[in-house]
C-alpha cells in the first residue's frame, strides 16, 4: 500500500504537471514528436488503380504475378522514459531531491505523450536493470510511471547507462523517443548512446544538485557516496581547496557534455534549485527551428 505522502506527492504532481502540460508543452511536444509518416505493413496482389510506383519487383518475379507493397499512416509514438534510480539520485540539498525533480519532469513529458495518444514506458535502471513498465496508453498509465519512479526501489546502487540502453533497444524495436533522465555519473557509454540515437530520438535530461558543481569553504565536511557507500572526509577549509573541487566538476561535466556532442544527442540540463520549465521550452524551441531548417 502506498504511503500517505507519496500519495500526496503523486497528487502534487498530477495537479502541477497536467495544468502545465495543458497550457505549456501539450503543442510544442505534438509539433516536434511525430510518427514517421507511412509504415509498410504487408505485401499482397495489384489489384486495379493500385499506384506502379508500389509494385514489389522481387514478389513479382518469384510468384510470376504483380504484387504491391502496402503502407499505412504512422501516427503514433512510443515515449519512454530510461530512468536512473541509482543512489546519487536520492540527494538533494536545496527544493527537492533529484528523484522527486524527476518525478515532475517524467510526468509533463508523459501526459505531453498521452495527450498526442502516444504510448508511454518506463525502464529503471541502476548498474542493474531493475523495473520495466511495457508503452501504453491513458492517464491512468501515466500516473502508474510517476509512482514508480518515486516509490520504487532499487536493489543496485550504482550507473550502468550502456546496459539500460542496450536493454531498451532490444525491448523497443520500432522508432521511438528515448529521454534518458539521470546525472550521468559513468563512464564507457557514448557507443551505446551513439547507436540507440541511430535507432531512436534519443534526448539526454541531466538533474544536478548545486552541492554537487560548486562548493564554498565551509571547512571539514563529511559526505557518503550514495552508489558506493563510501564515507569521506573532505578538506573545504580554503577557498583553493573549494575552487580546486569547482575546476574538477567543471570539467566532468564539459566531458559529458562532449559525449552528448558526439553522439549528436540533445541535452536538457536542470538543476534541483531551479525552475525546469524554462529550459523544457528551450528545447522545444530550438527542436522546432531545427526542423524548419531541415525541412
Amino acid at each position: 500500500m502506498l504511503s500517505r505522502e507519496i500519495l500526496r506527492k503523486i497528487r502534487r504532481i498530477e495537479i502541477t504537471t497536467r495544468s502545465m502540460v495543458r497550457e505549456t508543452f501539450a503543442g510544442r511536444y505534438e509539433s516536434v514528436f511525430r510518427g514517421r509518416g507511412m509504415e509498410f505493413d504487408e505485401v499482397r496482389e495489384y489489384r486495379p488503380g493500385d499506384d506502379i510506383r508500389t509494385i514489389d519487383w522481387n514478389v513479382t518475379a518469384r510468384t510470376g504475378m504483380l504484387h504491391v507493397k502496402k503502407f499505412i499512416e504512422e501516427r503514433e509514438l512510443t515515449l519512454l522514459i530510461v530512468f536512473d534510480a541509482s543512489g546519487s539520485f536520492d540527494f538533494g540539498t536545496r527544493q527537492r531531491i533529484k528523484r522527486e525533480l524527476a518525478a515532475e519532469v517524467g510526468a509533463v513529458l508523459a501526459f505531453s505523450a498521452s495527450r498526442n495518444n502516444d504510448r508511454v514506458g518506463l525502464l529503471t535502471f541502476t548498474d542493474e536493470i531493475e523495473n520495466f513498465v511495457p508503452p501504453r496508453k491513458g492517464s491512468k498509465h501515466v500516473l502508474r510511471i510517476i509512482r514508480e519512479i518515486l516509490e520504487f526501489r532499487p536493489s543496485g546502487k550504482g550507473t550502468n547507462i550502456s546496459q539500460a540502453l542496450e536493454y531498451a533497444m532490444r525491448l523497443v524495436r520500432r522508432h521511438s523517443v528515448m529521454f534518458v533522465i539521470s546525472d550521468f555519473r559513468d563512464a564507457g557509454y557514448e557507443s551505446a548512446l551513439t547507436i540507440a540515437n541511430r535507432k531512436h530520438d534519443v534526448v539526454a535530461i541531466t538533474i544536478t544538485d548545486p552541492l554537487e558543481v560548486k562548493i564554498a569553504p565551509l571547512g571539514l565536511i563529511e559526505v557518503e557516496d550514495g552508489e558506493s557507500g563510501k564515507r569521506l572526509v573532505l578538506d573545504f577549509r580554503s577557498h583553493e581547496s573549494a575552487e580546486r573541487f569547482h575546476h574538477l566538476t567543471q570539467q566532468r561535466l564539459q566531458e559529458r557534455d562532449a559525449i552528448f556532442n558526439r553522439a549528436r544527442v540533445d541535452h536538457i540540463e536542470l538543476f534541483t534549485d531551479s525552475d525546469y520549465v524554462e529550459p523544457l521550452i528551450r528545447f522545444f524551441q530550438e527542436r522546432r527551428r531545427r526542423m524548419r531548417w531541415h525541412y
